[in-house]
């Protein structure tokens, strides 16, 4: 009776927490306890300055500490200087210290750090921390999850850094204020009968940012689907859009695709 009570309890969380996993932002939940994830993140996005589009990858690893406390480690590549080189990489960390639990629903509050390095040429007004900028990011995350729904949102600051050899140009803001908000339901399955059922997941996601000393600013719109397989394997695939900007942006419209595997009770 007491394993049958475990399988329950670990089903329960295993979907709830399916709901929340998305695409352009991190929710307040962490990854599993004892887990190592292994991500491969790819974009096409339109290249306002050479016209055409940028390919970018970023491998990363993720691993779940423990169920308050989670890092990954990730790695930056792209075209963008005619030739597929390597840009930088980076470290992220995210602590869970507020949780609210039901059945089927749950909030969640969560404080997170990234440290990025880069040696790219610095040709934006928008600071990206996690590709285009050396820096640091710090900021708050908080989830809602309600049956099938959930809810996040997040606020955090960016301080830019020279990236290798190239300075930061002196007409641009190194300090920027980030905001986020994404939704995202449970299409299918309508009823659980197995843990190898695969999860569809639909999102829309809103990306924004505001350079503190001169107050510009832009805001994307993300629409997404997610395919978890076996509970274990994820594909993400979303398009970018921009939908406001007052601030000079390499890449801004174009496609996702991220591939994820997770190993369980690795580390325990």
């Amino acid at each position: 009776m007491r394993y049958l009570s475990v399988v329950f309890i670990l089903f329960i969380s295993l979907q709830i927490d399916a709901q929340e996993l998305f695409v352009m932002t991190e929710p307040a939940s962490n990854a599993p306890a004892g887990s190592i994830g292994a991500r491969l993140g790819q974009s096409l996005l339109k290249n306002k300055i050479n016209g055409g589009s940028t390919y970018s990858v970023a491998p990363e690893v993720t691993w779940g500490i423990n169920k308050n406390v989670m890092v990954r480690a990730s790695s930056y590549f792209d075209d963008m200087n005619d030739g597929f080189d390597y840009r930088g990489a980076g470290l992220y960390a995210k602590y869970r210290f507020f949780s609210v639990d039901d059945l089927q629903s749950h909030f969640r509050m969560a404080a997170y750090g990234r440290y990025s390095w880069n040696n790219a040429e610095i040709k934006q007004e928008a600071i990206d921390i996690n590709g285009m900028n050396s820096g640091y990011e710090a900021g708050l995350v908080a989830t809602q999850l309600i049956k099938k729904v959930a809810l996040s949102s997040s606020v955090s600051y960016s301080q830019a850094f020279n990236n290798g050899d190239y300075s930061f140009p002196n007409n641009h803001g190194k300090r920027a204020v980030n905001y986020t908000l994404s939704a995202g339901r449970l299409m299918y399955p309508k009823k659980y009968t197995s843990f190898k059922q695969t999860n569809i997941n639909t999102m829309l996601e809103f990306v924004g940012q505001t350079i503190t000393e001169n107050g510009q600013s832009y805001l994307d719109v993300v629409p997404s689907v997610q395919f978890i397989i076996n509970s274990q394997a994820r594909i993400d695939l979303a398009y970018k859009k921009e939908l406001y900007s007052s601030m000079s942006r390499i890449n801004t419209d174009g496609v996702f695709l991220k591939l994820e595997y997770t190993f369980f009770n690795v580390t325990q």
